[in-house]
């Protein structure tokens, strides 16, 4: 075969070095280039981690077995010999930066991965990376250099799990500057000062929100791909709003973090809450601040004792499980039943009637309602079935108003049902028969109880104890409240009318322990009404008009631009299929009972929509079994379109 010139710009020879060019012929593979370019260059080091990317085509020559031919290369080839990992800044949720090496050449879930493993974050497939979002700087701000925490020294392991010393990565161990970084990944930050929160960019709107999202990165191309160069700066953030077995024993960086988003979205009122619950966010920011300051946050513990304990518990519950009688097996066989006076109102335009009192009845996933308990063997007023309804808690416990508002998928869109509650107990348990029930789950199910303790632990922790005594006491310490609570607050309320309504609040936290408290934050955050949804605005196919499809973990929500409404929920387990069309970028998906929809995205890709899609039913395959070794493939065949392929 003839022999031709190939020129390869190295990387290391500096930006202006001309090109290496090497004599070739088409029957040589990649990684004889590779051998003739080393050296031709006569520099001394690792090469290891270096490969060909081809410019024209933007993709990296990995397969060093295949020849020049099989790639299709010539010799207008524009290549560069390059490291494939490279520095990157990180922002991490809690608004710090890291600098470190991430890999630019492997799809980015796999980077993620990687990233994930040295910052020992476990279940990586919940985070993807993001372009971040401009700030607002001001003159003042110039000289202001923030502090970046350098990893960029830590070795890159490919073992899934890094061995640990004192409970941290072993990496994190070597200095006390590594332990400081390490500190900084595990512990939460105090509360932000209000001028910092105000600089902070707040989305005004779902489009908003919108624009937002349609900045994550495609977990299927490299970072090269995505045009992002070494030392770019993009955000690492908890994408997937289903956290999978969170262990506080394990996950300390994870809960950390999680937590640290969680607030950040609270903060810059990226997801809407209650003013109630808005002081108990502040009164438990306020309880963990307190709390991490004074406890030494080390997290030391024996590897070997912790897998001797865990195996302990689950003998524990398994033998606890085999002694249960016949007669407590035959009263689980019979699913339990919800009976009582109620009162329903169905809001319609135009109409001031108020709410009426009826009997109800709630068995498996339905509601009925009758005119009185008498009339309850016969034909019911109405029943209404609650899977795939939207459940919201409209309560204010110092007025004893306990609400539960249903949206009801309905074949025109969404009815919308409220029922009015008499007391704390009534209301706890038919909120969580109706949230199982939103789900698919009857009041058989196993987490029926824990969800009604849940919803009462957080009641009592809205109730106000003007009367206790510490509340004086507690009053005298200072307390920055508006570092606790959104920017709407601190121009609603001077600090002194806020300080003792998050004391009062505070009452209700003081006593749990710092865990404790992480996790009560999630969990009230996770009942918000909008947790957890991700939007794009998208042309529905035969509308004229643009609307808002809000993705959620366990369904989709149209969403009306105008004035905000719910117009139609689709849930994922009545999906029978979804595929792009990637020439007129139109998205199109098949329900059952013959329902189809098609809409072209305006604010994102719609790669980034099937990205989601098929990233949740990838995240509700993941069980116990599996937990340890993540299935990429199925990953990338529901998330990746036949672009990935």
């Amino acid at each position: 075969m003839a022999a031709w010139d190939l020129s390869v710009k190295v990387e290391d020879l500096g930006p202006d070095a001309p090109p290496v060019t090497i004599s070739v012929a088409s029957d040589l593979h990649v990684g004889g280039v590779i051998i003739k370019l080393v050296e031709k260059t006569q520099m001394q080091r690792d090469w290891s981690d270096h490969a060909l990317w081809w410019d024209q085509k933007q993709r990296w020559l990995l397969r060093t077995a295949w020849t020049l031919e099989k790639y299709g290369i010539h010799a207008d080839a524009r290549l560069l010999f390059m490291p494939q990992h490279k520095p990157l800044k990180l922002g991490l949720p809690n608004g710090k930066t890291v600098m470190l090496k991430a890999c630019f050449s492997n799809p980015v879930f796999q980077t993620v991965m990687g990233i994930c493993r040295m910052l020992n974050i476990r279940h990586p497939e919940e985070l993807s990376l993001l372009r971040p979002v401009e700030e607002k700087k001001k003159k003042k701000d110039k000289d202001l250099t923030e502090e970046i925490y350098d990893l960029t020294e830590v070795p890159l392991s490919s073992v899934s799990r890094p061995c640990l010393y004192n409970g941290m990565p072993a990496h994190f161990a070597d200095s006390e500057q590594m332990e400081g970084v390490y500190k900084m990944l595990s512990v939460t930050q105090p509360p932000p000062a209000p001028e910092v929160i105000a600089k902070q960019y707040r989305p005004a709107s779902v489009v908003d929100k919108s624009h937002i999202h349609g900045r994550w990165l495609d977990s299927s191309r490299c970072l090269m791909q995505q045009s992002i160069q070494e030392n770019d700066r993009l955000w690492l953030r908890f994408k997937y709003y289903s956290f999978y077995d969170i262990e506080p024993k394990y996950d300390v960086v994870r809960l950390t973090q999680l937590y640290e988003q969680a607030r950040w979205a609270i903060l810059l009122e990226d997801i809407d809450c209650t003013e109630e619950e808005m002081m108990l966010f502040g009164a438990l920011q306020y309880h963990i601040n307190k709390v991490a300051s004074s406890e030494p946050q080390m997290m030391s513990s024996n590897a070997a004792l912790d897998d001797l304990e865990s195996a302990l518990q689950s003998l524990e519950v398994k033998m606890e499980g085999d002694s249960s009688s016949a007669s407590d097996l035959l009263e689980n066989m019979t699913a339990p039943e919800l009976n009582d006076y109620l009162k329903i109102f169905r809001p319609k335009r135009l109409t001031l009637k108020g709410y009426k009192q009826y009997w109800f009845k709630f068995q498996d996933t339905s509601i009925s309602y009758f005119k009185s308990k008498e009339e309850s063997i016969g034909e019911p007023i109405q029943q209404i079935n609650l899977k795939g309804c939207e459940v919201a808690p409209d309560v204010n416990v110092a007025a004893q108003k306990f609400l539960i508002r249903l949206l009801i998928p309905a074949p025109e869109g969404m009815n919308e049902v409220y029922l009015r509650c008499e007391n704390e107990q009534q209301y706890a348990q038919w909120m969580a028969g109706c949230r199982l029930a939103s789900k698919g789950k009857s009041l058989a199910d196993s987490s029926f109880q824990s969800e009604i303790q849940s919803i009462r632990s957080f009641l009592a922790m809205q109730k106000t104890n003007s009367g206790s005594s510490n509340n004086s006491a507690a009053s005298d310490e200072s307390i920055n409240t508006h570092s606790l609570v959104s920017p709407r607050y601190h121009k609603k309320y001077k600090p002194k009318q806020l300080t003792p309504r998050i004391l009062d609040a505070y009452q209700n936290v003081a006593q749990l322990s710092l865990t404790d408290a992480l996790m009560r934050f999630l969990q009230i955050w996770q009942a918000l009404p909008d947790f957890g949804l991700s939007y794009v605005v998208v042309r529905f196919k035969g509308s004229r008009k643009d609307e808002v499809l809000g993705i959620a973990p366990n369904r989709l929500i149209r969403i009306d631009l105008g004035v905000g409404d719910v117009v139609k929920t689709w849930r994922y387990n009545n999906m029978k299929q979804w595929n792009v069309n990637w020439d007129i970028k139109q998205m199109a998906i098949e329900f059952e009972g013959n329902v189809n929809i098609a809409f072209g995205c305006v604010t994102a890709d719609c790669k980034i929509v099937h990205e989601f899609i098929g990233g949740y039913i990838f995240m509700s395959t993941r069980s116990r079994e599996k937990s340890d070794t993540l299935n990429e493939e199925l990953f990338h065949k529901l998330t990746g379109g036949h672009e990935a392929l």
